[in-house]
């Protein structure tokens, strides 16, 4: 079992420098205590805020910028590229026909990073 991930979670980029936020719009009226979050909140700059400044080479605005630096690695800022939903979910809850997230839960960056929850935002609700 683990904890539902809900509006105001804490995630973290192995890439990025500061935590964010997950934002979680209250369109399937589920709370618990606050909107419960499902698989496909990930949509950048909507559900998943920036973290601060990317240290991945495999971003092209780092590489561009260490380049220049003679090989110094220059963090930039951070511009998420989701290239997924978030896995694996809790397939036996559903959530306006979604699986569940929870704290368990990784989505992937485009540029290298994993993007996983450090606080899920509640502490009552838990899935399976």
């Amino acid at each position: 079992m683990a904890m539902l991930v809900t509006n105001g979670a804490t995630l973290t980029c192995t890439f990025g420098m500061a935590p964010s936020t997950l934002v979680v719009l209250p369109t399937a009226k589920v709370l618990s205590p606050a909107p419960a979050g499902t698989i496909s909140d990930c949509i950048p700059f909507t559900n998943i805020m920036p973290f601060g400044m990317c240290q991945s080479l495999s971003n092209p605005a780092v590489a561009a910028a260490t380049s220049a630096a003679m090989g110094v690695l220059t963090p930039q800022p951070c511009t998420p590229v989701i290239t997924g939903t978030w896995v694996p979910g809790s397939p036996t809850v559903l959530i306006g026909g979604k699986p569940a997230l929870n704290q368990n839960c990784k989505c992937m960056c485009a540029y290298a990073g994993v993007i996983q929850v450090t606080n899920p935002g509640q502490t009552k609700t838990l899935v399976k």
